[in-house]
């Protein structure tokens, strides 16, 4: 048999871990790595976080999944916490970022639908984005690598510039639900939407009773230095995809949504077998203890400081490798002058990860409890390897 028995989607590398501690991963024959990939972006918390573990081992030995047809006094908890936190009134809880930027779709849709409006069903989304890989979330996307082989996509999309407002607004029409953006693209390269393009849309939504989607997948949940990167524009969305950090390593997602978003979904208009388990919002609300004050977040944005000012004094030391450093808080990226992936796969032979980007840019994206003493070895071992890497012949 030709195939290997995990289906090979994945251009996995050599890396094998199978213990986490801290910062760092561990390999199978005891390989140690500084993980400044942290699951991109999920785990926020680093490895073997105490809290986390024990809010999941303790919910384990009670009750780990019941139907969504009974009374959830987990998922209430933890939905009353975001919604606190937040500017939404509901929640409804996923096991991925994907289903939850499927249930932000739905939600935009059926808000018009609800309104006597059906025919107000397409979302203005933007280029170099990534929402997932369902068959919506490609559809909404413009990168022929997640497309290629599965048309036909579904209608009720369309891709114009990202950060271009003159291009979203001309593209309202009289079918237009909302927008779906990311206020910091991922995949894309780390790029921050501006101020003025985040607002402009707000302005638009307000104007044309549109529905403002927000996909925070990667960005969300301390990631940038607030809650939600939303918070950093002075603007309030109608709907959050959340996911990755929400469970710090847990499968877990959520959309958040207003009560007026939320009007069309009422009974019968979305489910999830999974979505919402015990266990998944045990470690959710484990992850609100540890990152929703006022002091962790500080340290977010200090410590995300710290290490962009320490990158960028690097920088210079290497400019044939390196051109600049972009991103909010601890999501940032390394912007390069040659090919992207191949040096984060050189990194890996340092006992370095992290993760490439579109635009050829080097995903960093560390644990949210990082220290002084990690930003050095990052930026140390960063540096020592841009020193010594010598550029493929087929990347110069």
């Amino acid at each position: 048999m030709a195939i290997t028995p995990l289906m090979p989607v994945y251009p996995r590398c050599e890396v094998r871990p199978v213990k986490g501690e801290g910062v760092y991963l561990i390999g199978e024959g005891g390989e140690r790595y500084l993980d400044f990939a942290s699951g991109i972006a999920v785990n926020l918390l680093g490895h073997s976080h105490p809290h986390l573990i024990g809010a999941i081992q303790k919910q384990t030995e009670t009750l780990m999944h019941v139907s969504n047809l009974y009374g959830s006094p987990q998922g209430e908890a933890l939905a009353r916490r975001l919604t606190e936190l937040t500017f939404a009134d509901t929640v409804f809880f996923t096991n991925s970022g994907a289903e939850a930027v499927e249930c932000a779709i739905k939600t935009a849709r059926r808000y018009h639908h609800a309104a006597g409006n059906p025919h107000k069903h397409k979302l203005i989304t933007f280029s170099n984005a990534f929402h997932g890989r369902t068959m919506a979330t490609i559809s909404a996307t413009d990168q022929a690598k997640l497309r290629d082989g599965f048309a036909p996509l579904l209608e009720g999309f369309e891709v114009v510039a990202f950060d271009d407002l003159d291009a979203a607004l001309a593209a309202i029409d009289e079918n237009t639900a909302g927008f779906l953006v990311e206020p910091v693209q991922g995949e894309g390269g780390i790029r921050p939407a501006s101020l003025e393009f985040m607002q402009g849309l707000r302005k638009a939504c307000d104007e044309h009773d549109l529905m403002l989607v927000l996909d925070e997948v990667q960005c969300g949940v301390a990631r940038t230095g607030t809650l939600y990167a939303y918070e950093q524009y002075g603007i309030t969305p109608d709907i959050v995809a959340s996911a990755k950090g929400i469970g710090g390593g847990f499968p877990l997602g959520a959309c958040l949504a207003t009560e007026k978003a939320a009007s069309g979904m009422v009974i019968g208009t979305h489910g999830s077998t999974y979505g919402g388990n015990p266990l998944a919002m045990a470690a959710g609300n484990a992850v609100l203890d540890v990152v929703a004050t006022p002091e962790f977040l500080a340290h977010v944005r200090e410590t995300g400081q710290r290490l962009r000012a320490a990158l960028e004094q690097m920088l210079p030391n290497h400019d044939h490798l390196f051109e600049s450093v972009r991103g909010l808080g601890l999501m940032l990226g390394i912007k390069m002058k040659t090919d992207s992936r191949a040096f984060v796969g050189y990194l890996r032979t340092r006992g370095i990860l992290t993760v490439a980007a579109g635009d050829n840019v080097v995903r960093v994206l560390p644990p949210l409890v990082i220290d002084d003493a990690n930003i050095r070895e990052f930026v140390d071992g960063l540096s020592a390897a841009a020193a010594d890497y010598e550029v493929p012949a087929q990347a110069a």
